[in-house]
């Protein structure tokens, strides 16, 4: 009998991304995951503010599916995931964070953050892109991506892995009944909690210009 509920106790301190990616899919699709953007929760930063001045930019259709370790898509084929935008680390982020690390004689932030939004449609993707800047610092993505966003809802995930958080927002209008987008949102939270942790995001850095994420070459997936 003590050793069923010792077993029990375990099962209940698992974490909880351990939990399965379709279970969490399905979760983000009720209702009930879904907040005003005005209350869903934004960015966590910790104590080190000078973070907040590292910029972000939006990825390309191209860099989505490599940060997602989805297999490219024929030219010809409709791309996937044209529901998602992504924002991940510029260069000067991935250098600077570096720096912040060794000028702090290691107990600064090595983390970035990626973020990935997920709409119910490819029409409200593509207006929010028009409003929404390619570049913006990580300080305002709070007020200016996620508070900006009036008369829509949305649910939150966050998935730490290594010195990469990702951050994945589903969004819909107020008021709205399930997602439209669910498959993409499904395989957009699958591709996250499948990733390895990463153990050095400088792998992000690309050439020339940061033109792709390429992680074909480097053990930073591996634990």
């Amino acid at each position: 009998m003590e050793e069923k509920k010792k077993k029990n106790k375990k099962q209940k301190q698992q974490h909880p991304n351990d939990q399965t990616a379709k279970s969490t899919a399905a979760a983000a699709a009720a209702d009930f995951s879904f907040k005003p953007s005005s209350e869903v929760k934004g960015l966590r930063f910790g104590g080190q503010f000078i973070v907040k001045s590292f910029t972000i930019r939006r990825a390309k259709p191209l860099e989505l599916l490599k940060l997602l370790d989805f297999p490219p898509f024929p030219n010809k084929s409709k791309p996937p995931f044209a529901s998602t935008t992504a924002f991940v680390p510029t260069n000067f982020t991935i250098l600077a964070h570096q720096a912040w690390h060794t000028l702090t004689l290691g107990l600064g932030t090595k983390k970035s953050k990626v973020l990935l939004f997920v709409f119910e449609s490819e029409t409200m993707k593509a207006a929010v892109d028009r409003i929404w800047p390619t570049m913006i610092p990580l300080g305002e993505v709070n007020k200016k991506l996620i508070r900006g966003l009036k008369g829509c809802e949305m649910a939150r995930f966050k998935f730490r892995k290594g010195c990469l958080t990702f951050y994945v927002y589903g969004v819909r209008g107020n008021g709205n009944q399930g997602f439209c987008c669910a498959d993409d949102l499904r395989i957009v939270l699958e591709s996250v909690v499948e990733h390895k942790d990463f153990l050095d995001h400088t792998a992000m850095l690309a050439l020339p210009e940061q033109r792709s994420l390429d992680y074909s070459h480097i053990a930073a997936m591996a634990h």
